[in-house]
């Protein structure tokens, strides 16, 4: 079996997180973690259903440990501490962007499900950060006539439903939304990404500080081409989210290969609810 490419530097990827956590503004910088945490938690209400031996796997154990009460937090390492069947609810939150082998995680928590047990995973997708990667891409364009990796890439929608399917998941579901935040300046969103631990961890990053004069033209070219009139610029994130079955007799039929069409309420297996009259 081929090993899966090394895309993410891991020692480093561990020092962000570690340097974010002493940032004075980390704690405003997890926004987004909080926003995927909300959803997540509605749509397990929505399930209905008691979960005895719940397992999340996240690099920021302190704010989803509130997800399920008695869940065993296991770090989001390349090899996951969950035990083959041992757990009827699995959460991967927010890190799976980070890994170098983002298939084999999943099959990880696929295997870690006991029979009909329910996987979440919630992760940025492929239109977060845009205007910063493109205003970035320009700029270095411009000033060097090439370009190098600065911004993590991001798996989109349909490649992360297909998969879920890889994996082995029934019912695979992958939907997601967009949030634009705005911020005052460019320097202004890396320092919160800097304090939310998603600056660059790339392997093949240049091994040096980025030129001042490059982050300059690049912030120069993200008011220009998205700036608001107050003087604001705007962000695009992505948050995906992923929701699949252990298999087991009591599912409904899986579609063909490839298909990943099921609705979020057949994989949630919650009625799905009627469009109220009118509308």
């Amino acid at each position: 079996m081929s090993q899966a490419p090394i895309l993410v530097d891991a020692a480093t990827l561990a020092r962000h997180r570690a340097r974010a956590r002493r940032l004075p503004g980390h704690a405003e910088a997890m926004f987004l973690h909080r926003v995927a945490l909300s959803d997540l938690q509605e749509r397990l209400v929505e399930v209905n259903r008691s979960f005895t031996r719940p397992a999340i796997v996240t690099a920021f154990p302190e704010i989803w440990r509130e997800v399920v009460a008695d869940a065993r937090l296991v770090p989001d390492g390349e090899t996951l501490d969950l035990e083959p069947g041992g757990h009827d609810l699995v959460i991967h939150a927010m890190g799976l962007h980070w890994a170098n082998d983002p298939l084999g995680q999943l099959i990880q928590c696929r295997r870690a499900l006991a029979p009909d047990g329910l996987f979440l995973g919630v992760l940025p997708g492929g239109r977060s950060l845009q205007e910063l990667r493109s205003s970035l891409a320009e700029a270095e364009v411009g000033l060097t006539g090439g370009l190098s990796p600065r911004v993590l890439p991001m798996a989109e929608i349909r490649d992360l439903g297909g998969l879920l399917q890889r994996a082995g998941f029934a019912l695979p579901v992958a939907d997601g939304f967009l949030q634009t935040v705005s911020y005052p300046s460019m320097p202004a969103l890396m320092a919160d990404l800097r304090a939310m631990g998603e600056t660059n961890a790339l392997a093949a990053r240049m091994k040096r500080f980025t030129a001042r004069r490059l982050l300059q033209a690049a912030a120069d070219v993200y008011a220009a081409g998205f700036g608001g009139r107050d003087g604001r610029i705007p962000v695009t994130f992505e948050l995906i989210f992923l929701t699949g079955w252990a298999p087991h007799e009591s599912q409904q039929v899986p579609l063909r290969p490839g298909s990943a069409k099921a609705r979020l309420a057949d994989a949630l297996r919650v009625p799905e609810r009627p469009l109220p009259e009118g509308g």
